[in-house]
């Protein structure tokens, strides 16, 4: 199986569907640079996914999809939009989508949720989903316990549909490794951050510059929606809040501000600066097309490496 074939794109790349970050201009952006582009619909309303679906399709022909958070209040219209708007391809988070996947599919709507375990992907499977975005918990946002290194090849065992690995990938080596596991394509988050188009705050383009991987932190692991991040103030905050016995409802609204702080004031003390541990192979921010293309070029100097230690 091909990813590039399977979407209709040039790289076997999806850009992660960032909340708050990636919008309809940015997803259009990646998608004219060889990738899928995700529009992260996070808690948009469905009049403010409609202009973002609009806006990405005025920049771009080529596919592109959208990234459906399932905790949203407006969950069931904003799936009803993606059918109305034909959306090439929907992926998802935060729960299981099964009760929108024949209906998407009938639109001809391509379906690829995101999963943090096997047993999950299987459920996706059963329900009729294209493929399965497997992530790990080296990635930034919102993650599960498993590694990437475990959970590729756990599902690659239980499930037959495509799967694509996501979490910890910021090169062309580790998206050789990615296939060898058992994955036919990645989805990419952090690095995307670091590039000319991506609409963050130069304040968290330098904050990216400036971190290693052990300046990224996990908040919410206690109330049970760990969340990788930017260690700063407002996440030691958070913990102290969390280890107090605040209502994880009131800490995921505390969190979604912060978010917004970070984004459009880049603000260093307040703002949630989300990151995964691919932070320290960050060197400079660069155009989309030449982070894809210096990517590709890697995994197949990668790729013939390895041929030819086999031929030899």
């Amino acid at each position: 199986m091909n990813l590039e074939k399977i979407l209709g794109i040039k790289y076997p790349i999806i850009q992660g569907g960032m909340a708050h970050i990636a919008d309809g201009k940015f997803a259009a952006k990646v998608s004219e640079a060889g990738a899928l582009g995700v529009i992260g619909s996070g808690n948009m309303t469905g009049a403010q996914l409609r202009q973002e679906i609009n806006i990405c399709k005025s920049l771009t022909k080529k596919p592109f999809g959208v990234n459906l958070m399932l905790l949203n209040y407006y969950v069931d219209e904003l799936a009803e939009i993606i059918v109305e708007e034909r959306v090439p391809v929907v992926t998802t988070g935060a729960g299981n989508p099964s009760k929108y996947i024949e209906k998407w599919q009938v639109a001809g709507i391509k379906v690829f949720p995101v999963v943090p375990n096997p047993t999950l992907a299987v459920k996706m499977e059963r329900s009729g989903a294209d493929g399965v975005i497997v992530e790990g918990c080296e990635a930034g946002g919102h993650i599960g316990e498993m590694t990437s290194m475990t959970i590729i090849p756990q599902t690659a065992d239980r499930v037959i549909i495509p799967i694509i690995a996501a979490g910890g990938i910021a090169s062309g080596k580790q998206i050789l490794a990615a296939k060898i596991l058992g994955a036919i394509g990645v989805q990419i988050g952090t690095l995307f951050l670091s590039s000319v188009e991506c609409p963050i705050h130069q304040e968290y383009k330098n904050l990216l510059l400036k971190s290693k991987y052990n300046n990224v932190t996990v908040i919410g692991r206690i109330n049970g929606l760990p969340l990788r991040l930017i260690k700063n103030n407002m996440a030691v905050n958070y913990l102290r809040l969390e280890k107090q016995g605040l209502d994880k409802m009131e800490l995921e609204k505390y969190t979604l501000g912060a978010l917004k702080a970070a984004v459009e004031s880049g603000d260093l003390e307040k703002g949630s600066f989300m990151a995964g541990l691919t932070l320290s192979q960050i060197e400079e921010i660069r155009p989309v097309e030449e982070i894809l293309e210096n990517l590709m070029e890697e995994y197949q100097e990668e790729l013939g490496k390895i041929y030819n230690e086999i031929k030899y």
